[in-house]
């Protein structure tokens, strides 16, 4: 049974920087890409960007492209994502989820995932 633990959020100020990591247990992530979605009070969860299998490939949604980074590390079963230039709409609980998926590609739709993990609260604020 897969179990997902993320962690790495808190209080940043507009500008800077968080690394969240999603540690992953039960299965070897050579057969899963990973997603990471965040969900703000009163909005639907919404994906933020994935990484393939074997990390050749990843996706990101527009409103954080060129500001967050996702890789991984299989021999860690982690997944990391890197934050940067972080804006107070970027606030929101951030989780990631598993994807039994072997392409070198990957979507960004929250349902094509599951095992989501309870998330890290990621607050934007000056």
């Amino acid at each position: 049974q897969l179990h997902v633990v993320e962690s790495g959020g808190g209080l940043v100020q507009p500008g800077g920087s968080l690394r969240l990591s999603c540690l992953i247990s039960g299965e070897r992530l050579d057969y899963y890409a990973i997603g990471w979605f965040r969900q703000a009070p009163g909005k639907e969860r919404e994906g933020v960007s994935c990484i393939s299998n074997l990390g050749r490939g990843t996706n990101y949604a527009d409103s954080v492209k060129g500001r967050f980074t996702v890789s991984r590390d299989n021999a860690k079963n982690t997944v990391y994502l890197q934050m940067n230039s972080l804006k107070p709409e970027d606030s929101a609980v951030y989780s990631c989820a598993v994807k039994y998926w072997g392409e070198n590609w990957c979507v960004i739709d929250p349902n094509e995932y599951g095992f989501y993990g309870q998330g890290t609260q990621v607050t934007v604020s000056s």
